[in-house]
C-alpha cells in the first residue's frame, strides 16, 4: 500500500505540492487523501503564479468522482454547481473545482449549452432547476446587450435595452427563486472601452458610463429582494486581475470573459458555497509582533513598537482597524502571542497608537507556550470548535507549525511587509455569510459577559446554587418576520447542538413558517447579565401519527442553563394540548453533535431505532411530561393552534 502523502508547511516549496498532487493522482489516491488536498492547495494559493497553479490543480481533482470522496469521507458533501451562461465558460471548472476543494467540498458540475442561459432560467427542465442543485451560477456579459442593439446605436438605445434586460432578469430571477432548488447567482457586467470608444463624443460616453452603473447597481439590488439570489460584483474583482478578456479570443471563441477573471469568480464562488454549507469562520486569531504593531515587544519594550507613528507603523495601524471592523460584524477576536502577559495588557490598554484594545478581545493569550496548544485553549475557553479558528501570524515557522498540528485551522500567512497585511486577511473571506444579525453584532458582547457568568460560577457553592442566581429566562414562540436571518443562521452555523445538521436558507425558513402543518420556533434566552437573543430554534410539523421533530438547536454559548431542557418541555406540553398521539424524533450522527446523542432519552423519549452510522430515531408517548428546569422561568406561545 503507498503510504499516505504528508503535508509540507510552506517553506519547503509551493512546486512541491502541486508535485504531490500529481502523485496522488498517478497513485490514484486523491480520494483516499482528500483532507491533504487542502493543505496542497494552500500552499499552491501562496505562490507566484496562484491563479495558473490552482487551475492545474484543479483540472487534476475535476477527474476524481466526487461521490468517491463522499463515499471516504461523509463531511466531504459534494456540491452540484449548474454552470450557464452568454459566452464560452470552459475555463470555470477547474478553478472552481480547486477553490471548492480548498474548503473541503467537492464539485459536481452541470454544465449547460453555449449562449443557453435565457433558455436555461425560463425552462424549470435545465440543469439550474435539477433537484439537488446547490448554486446555479449565470455568467453574463455586456454583450447580452451591446448584441441586441441597432447599428449604428446611441447612448438612448443602451438605456432601453438595459431597462428591458433588468426587467427581464427580475423576472427570471423570481420564477427561479420560486422553481428553483439552490441559490442563483448572477454578475454585474464589466463595461469595456471596447464599447464606451465606439461613441466619439465624450459627452455620451459619459452618458454611457453612468447609464452602465446604474443597470449594474440595480442588477445589485436585485439580490435584496429575491432572497435566493446573490449577484457578484466583478469591478473589485477586475481591478485585481486586469483585462476583462482577450480580444481574440472573444471574436474567435466567444470567450468574453478571460480565464484570471473566471478564477477570481471561482474563488467568490467558493467562499458563497462555503457560507451556504455553514462553514464560515467565527473567531480571528492574531499574533501581535510584527502582526498588530511594527516591533517586537520583548526587545524594543512599549516605546520600540509602532502602529501609527511611523513610516512602517502606518500600515500596521491600517491593520489594526481593520480587525476592528471585522470584530464589529460578529467575528471573535483573539490573541496568541509569544509575549509575557502584563506587558501585552499593558500595550493594549495604554499604548497611543493601538487602535485594537484590551476589550476588543474575548480572549488574550501571551505566554511562551506553543501555539497550536494555545489555540485549543482559546478554542476551549469560549466553547467553540478549532476548525472555526483563523489565525493570522507573520512567522514561516509558527504557520507551518499550526498546519500540522492544527490543519484544520485557516491561516492567513503574513510577512514582512506589512501593506500587505489586509489584502491577505482579506483574500479568502473567511467570515462571509449571506446577513448580518443583530445577535452577530452584540457577539463580542455577549462573549465578553461569559466572564461575568464564570465569576458567578466560581463564587456558588453549587451549580444549582449558580443556576439559580444567574436567573435565566427562556422564550420559546413562532419565528418574527426580522429573525428569519437568525434562525437560518443557526442552521447553517451550529454544529454541536445541532440534532439532525439540516441546512436551511432564509427562503427555506419562510416556506417552513407559512405552511399550516409547520412549527417553526425561536428560543430567546436571557439572564441577569443581559440578553442573549435568539439562541435557538425548534423545527417540528404534524400529521396522522403525531408530532414530528425534525430538528433543534441550542448556540453552544448557552450549553449547561436549562435551556433546552426549557423548550423541549415547552413543545412537548404543545403536542399534548393540542391532542396529538406522540412525538417522533430523530439524530443523525455527525462528527461534532455527538454529547447531544443522548438529549432526547434525557427528556423523556423512548429509543425505537438505531442504525449502525450512529443515526437514532425516539418515540415520547406523552403520558408524562418533563417538568420546566426549577430554575428557569419560560415564556411560551405557539400561535396558530396546531402549527
Amino acid at each position: 500500500m503507498t503510504a499516505p502523502v504528508s503535508v509540507r508547511p510552506p517553506e519547503t516549496g509551493r512546486t512541491g505540492a502541486l508535485d504531490q498532487l500529481r502523485a496522488l493522482h498517478t497513485q490514484g489516491r486523491i480520494a483516499a487523501e482528500y483532507p491533504a488536498v487542502q493543505g496542497l492547495l494552500a500552499e499552491l494559493d501562496q505562490g507566484a503564479d496562484p491563479w495558473a497553479e490552482l487551475s492545474r490543480a484543479g483540472r487534476l481533482l475535476a477527474k476524481v468522482a466526487p461521490e468517491e470522496i463522499a463515499a471516504l469521507h461523509p463531511g466531504a458533501a459534494p456540491l452540484t454547481a449548474a454552470i450557464t451562461g452568454h459566452g464560452t465558460l470552459d475555463a470555470l471548472i477547474a478553478p472552481l473545482t480547486a477553490q471548492l476543494a480548498r474548503h473541503g467540498i467537492p464539485l459536481r458540475p452541470l454544465a449547460g449549452d453555449y449562449d443557453a442561459w435565457l433558455r436555461d432560467l425560463q425552462d424549470t427542465g435545465s440543469p439550474l432547476y435539477a433537484p439537488g442543485t446547490d448554486l446555479a451560477l449565470c455568467l453574463l456579459d455586456a454583450q447580452i446587450v451591446f448584441d441586441e442593439l441597432p447599428n449604428p446605436w446611441r447612448v438612448e438605445d443602451v438605456a432601453e435595452a438595459v431597462a428591458s434586460k433588468l426587467a427581464l432578469l427580475d423576472r427570471l430571477v423570481a420564477r427561479y427563486g420560486e422553481f428553483g432548488p439552490g441559490t442563483l447567482v448572477l454578475n454585474t457586467l464589466p463595461l469595456l472601452r471596447a464599447h464606451t470608444h465606439q461613441l466619439v463624443d465624450h459627452r455620451s460616453r459619459t452618458e454611457l458610463s453612468a447609464l452602465w452603473r446604474e443597470f449594474n447597481a440595480g442588477l445589485l439590488r436585485l439580490a435584496s429582494r429575491h432572497p435566493r439570489l446573490h449577484v457578484v460584483d466583478l469591478d473589485p474583482l477586475i481591478a485585481e486581475c486586469g483585462p476583462v478578456r482577450d480580444s481574440r479570443l472573444a471574436a474567435y471563441a466567444k470567450v468574453q470573459l478571460g480565464e484570471e477573471l473566471l478564477a477570481h469568480y471561482a474563488r467568490e464562488a467558493g467562499h458563497l458555497a462555503r457560507a451556504l454549507r455553514g462553514r464560515a469562520k467565527k473567531v480571528l486569531v492574531v499574533d501581535l509582533d510584527n502582526t498588530l504593531w511594527d516591533g517586537i515587544l520583548g526587545d524594543d519594550g512599549p516605546a520600540g513598537i509602532a502602529a501609527a507613528t511611523t513610516y512602517r507603523g502606518q500600515a500596521f495601524g491600517m491593520f489594526q482597524r481593520t480587525v476592528k471592523q471585522i470584530g464589529a460584524q460578529g467575528v471573535l477576536l483573539a490573541v496568541c502571542s509569544k509575549n509575557d502577559q502584563e506587558p501585552v495588557l499593558g500595550v493594549l490598554r495604554d499604548h497611543p497608537d493601538m487602535v485594537l484594545r484590551e476589550s476588543d478581545f474575548v480572549r488574550i493569550n501571551a505566554n511562551w507556550q506553543p501555539k497550536d496548544g494555545n489555540l485549543r485553549d482559546i478554542a476551549s475557553r469560549i466553547n467553540l470548535g478549532i476548525d472555526s479558528f483563523v489565525f493570522a501570524d507573520d512567522s514561516p515557522f509558527e504557520c507551518g507549525l499550526v498546519a500540522a498540528g492544527l490543519p484544520e485551522v485557516a491561516l492567513v500567512r503574513l510577512d514582512e511587509e506589512p501593506a500587505l497585511h489586509i489584502d491577505r486577511l482579506l483574500a479568502d473571506g473567511w467570515f462571509d455569510v449571506r446577513e448580518l444579525t443583530a445577535e452577530d453584532r452584540g457577539r463580542a458582547v455577549q462573549y465578553r459577559t461569559e466572564g461575568e457568568r464564570q465569576g458567578l460560577l466560581d463564587n456558588a457553592g453549587s451549580m444549582e446554587e449558580y443556576l439559580r442566581d444567574l436567573d435565566v429566562r427562556v422564550s420559546v414562540s413562532p419565528v418574527d418576520e426580522h429573525e428569519l436571518a437568525r434562525v437560518s443562521q443557526l442552521t447553517l452555523r451550529t454544529n454541536q447542538f445541532n440534532l439532525t445538521t439540516q441546512r436551511l436558507q432564509q427562503s427555506d425558513v419562510r416556506r417552513l413558517l407559512d405552511s399550516p402543518d409547520q412549527l417553526v420556533l425561536a428560543v430567546r434566552s436571557g439572564d441577569r447579565f443581559g440578553d442573549n437573543g435568539v439562541v435557538g430554534a425548534l423545527f417540528a410539523h404534524f400529521d396522522e401519527a403525531g408530532l414530528h421533530i425534525d430538528n433543534v438547536l441550542l448556540s453552544c454559548r448557552v450549553f449547561a442553563r436549562g435551556i433546552e431542557q426549557a423548550a423541549m418541555a415547552a413543545l412537548l406540553r404543545h403536542a399534548a394540548d393540542t391532542g396529538a398521539a406522540a412525538v417522533h424524533a430523530r439524530y443523525a450522527r455527525t462528527a461534532k453533535n455527538h454529547r447531544v446523542r443522548d438529549f432526547y432519552p434525557s427528556v423523556g423519549f423512548g429509543t425505537t431505532a438505531e442504525d449502525p452510522d450512529g443515526a437514532a430515531s425516539f418515540h415520547h408517548p406523552l403520558t408524562e411530561l418533563p417538568e420546566v428546569p426549577a430554575h428557569v422561568t419560560l415564556e411560551a406561545s405557539f400561535g396558530r393552534g396546531r402549527g
